[in-house]
C-alpha cells in the first residue's frame, strides 16, 4: 500500500468519525469565514461541491452565496474529455443525478455551462493538506486537472475547504499535484 493511499484511507476515515454535530458546527465555522473574508466574501461565480464520504459540508455556504445574489456552480464529471471536470449553474430547485461516483451533479445541461475561466473562486474538497499548502485528492486528480494553469492566470483562484483533522505535517507530492493557495477549516484560515 502506497503512503498517499494509506494517508486517505486514515483521513477518510477521520473525518468519517466527525458526528452531525461536528459536521454542522464546521460548516457553520466556514460559512462565517468565508462571509469575514472581503475577496471571497465578494465572489460573483463560485464554484462548490456537494459533500461526500465526510467531506466539510458547503451547503451553509452555498445558502450564503445565494442569499448574497452570487452564482452558484457545480463540478460535473465531463462528458467529452475525460478526467476533467466542467461547472454547471446549481439552483435551490436543481435535480441532481448521480455520477459514475455515486455523487451528485446537475443534469448537463449546456445552458448552464460555465468556462472555468469565468469562475471567480473554485473552492475544492480534499483528503489532506499540510503546512505548505499541498493536497491530495481522492486519487482521480479531476481537480489537479481542472485547476493546473490557475497561477499563471489560466484560472480562478482555488481555495480549499477540510476539517482541521485532515492536516498532517507532510504530504508526498508528485509532479502533477497543485498545491493550494488558500484553504479554510474551521480553526484556521491558511494563506500560503
Amino acid at each position: 500500500m502506497t503512503e498517499r493511499h494509506l494517508i486517505r484511507q486514515q483521513i477518510r476515515e477521520a473525518r468519517r468519525r466527525l458526528s452531525h454535530t461536528e459536521q454542522q458546527a464546521a460548516a457553520h465555522a466556514i460559512t462565517d469565514r468565508v462571509a469575514g473574508t472581503p475577496h471571497l466574501a465578494q465572489a460573483k461565480k463560485v464554484a462548490l461541491y456537494l459533500a461526500n464520504d465526510g467531506e466539510l459540508d458547503p451547503h451553509p455556504l452555498i445558502d450564503w452565496y445565494w442569499s448574497q445574489g452570487a452564482q452558484v456552480y457545480l463540478p460535473v464529471l465531463h462528458h467529452f474529455s475525460p478526467g476533467h471536470l466542467m461547472f454547471l449553474r446549481y439552483e435551490p430547485d436543481a435535480r441532481l443525478i448521480a455520477n459514475r461516483f455515486g455523487i451528485p451533479e446537475p443534469r448537463l445541461d449546456i445552458r448552464l455551462l460555465l468556462p472555468k475561466n469565468e469562475l471567480d473562486v473554485i473552492y475544492t474538497p480534499l483528503v489532506a493538506f499540510d503546512a505548505t499548502g499541498n493536497r491530495i485528492g481522492m486519487g482521480g486528480g479531476f481537480y489537479d486537472r481542472t485547476l493546473a494553469g490557475w497561477h499563471k492566470g489560466l484560472g480562478p483562484r482555488p481555495v480549499g475547504l477540510a476539517h482541521d483533522c485532515q492536516q498532517l505535517p507532510e504530504i508526498p507530492t508528485d509532479h502533477w499535484d497543485v498545491p493550494l493557495p488558500e484553504l479554510l477549516t474551521p480553526g484556521q484560515h491558511w494563506r500560503w
